[in-house]
């Protein structure tokens, strides 16, 4: 039930954390076709700058790029930051979808780096 556009700005978010390039080189066109933005993903490269730009993210895109960052970086939680997250997107299953996809492509990058894989 997340949208395509939501779970692909998570994916490309890991992919920017972990430095995961070919990751990031498969995801960005799908956060494009997804209805995303060049910007957007331009911002992606200062995420902890792009989680307070309400240019070019909503409360949304916010608290999950905030959500992306805590769980890449730190791996727990914060109690503010899941809340934000819960008042942004009040759906539990989307909220279980959400980091579900963190958490996989957090494992994803980990794979994919630890065997160098590089972009096509």
């Amino acid at each position: 039930s997340l949208e395509a556009r939501l779970r692909e700005l998570a994916i490309c978010t890991v992919a920017v954390l972990t430095r995961a390039d070919y990751e990031y080189s498969q995801h960005a066109p799908e956060f494009l076709a997804a209805g995303g933005s060049q910007a957007q993903l331009d911002a992606l490269h200062e995420v902890t700058t792009a989680i307070d730009n309400r240019v070019l993210f909503n409360a949304t895109e916010r608290a999950a790029l905030a959500l992306t960052q805590e769980m890449t970086l730190k791996v727990q939680v914060s109690e503010s930051c899941f809340s934000a997250l819960k008042t942004a997107l009040p759906d539990p299953q989307q909220q279980v979808e959400l980091v579900g996809v963190i958490a996989a492509y957090n494992m994803v990058a980990r794979f994919l780096e630890a065997l160098h894989v590089a972009p096509e």
